[in-house]
């Protein structure tokens, strides 16, 4: 899991680095709105819209944003329609990649993720080609400093966690959960005073690939063009690159 638990860590330092810039304020906004409009405006009863509102606030995105993101999903506010796509396929070294993607124009999108894919040694594959290789879960990340490993693993079961991991040199143990269990976990963490580094739900690969040098850097360069994209919402990807070369992108 440590590939995945790094670029998990790195991913939200960015987050939180490019919301000074309102850079991630459109993406947020849109996934608003497509769960507004699928499960309603209400994040109590909608928990697809209560994560995306989550993640709205821990970049600190305004309020009033949130406010007009939902009410163009409901359609109390004039937007625009977004269709939801999942492009697949592979990157420097074989790696597997799954793009989501939310966008007004799916003839235009795909041509630039064709285009992005292309130009960083990676290629794009028919649909299905790498969705087996993942397993879609909750994924919550908690900082070793905040709480002991014993005390956090029993609560982190109790809750109905699937697994939990603490690898040595990292800095975050790790929890996994099914979807359909993930709020009442992080819930369950959360009233017990436990500070979760991250909270997601994710694409959790079988297994990895392992990248050295040229292809590991070549690989992240890929992953921060598809994120850099406007209409990609989320990349995953299952390869493990180096501490080094993992720490030059973070």
């Amino acid at each position: 899991m440590s590939g995945h638990s790094k670029w998990a860590g790195i991913k939200h330092k960015k987050a939180i680095v490019d919301a000074k810039r309102g850079k991630i304020f459109s993406k947020l906004s849109k996934e608003i709105s497509v769960a507004a409009k699928m499960g309603g405006g209400n994040p109590d009863m909608n928990p697809r819209l209560r994560l995306a509102v989550e993640k709205a606030k821990g970049v600190n995105m305004p309020s009033d944003n949130i406010k007009r993101a939902i009410m163009k999903g409901t359609g109390e506010l004039p937007g625009t329609n977004y269709e939801e796509t999942v492009y697949e396929g592979y990157g420097p070294g074989g790696v597997a990649i799954m793009i989501e993607v939310l966008t007004d124009n799916k003839n235009r999108t795909v041509g630039e993720i064709r285009h992005i894919m292309a130009r960083h040694n990676g290629n794009m594959g028919e649909a299905g080609c790498v969705a087996w290789m993942f397993h879609k879960k909750g994924y919550i990340l908690v900082d070793k400093k905040a709480v002991g490993e014993d005390e956090l693993m029993s609560l982190a079961l109790d809750a109905g966690a699937e697994d939990f991991k603490s690898d040595p040199g990292e800095e975050n143990y790790e929890i996994i959960t099914a979807p359909e269990e993930f709020n009442r976990v992080k819930e369950f963490l959360e009233q017990k005073n436990i500070p979760l580094t991250l909270a997601e739900i994710t694409m959790i690969p079988q297994s990895y690939v392992k990248l050295e040098a040229r292809d590991a850097e070549k690989m992240l360069k890929l992953m921060e063009a598809l994120e850099d994209h406007d209409d990609v919402q989320n990349v995953y990807a299952n390869f493990d690159i180096p501490d080094d070369i993992m720490a030059k992108s973070g």
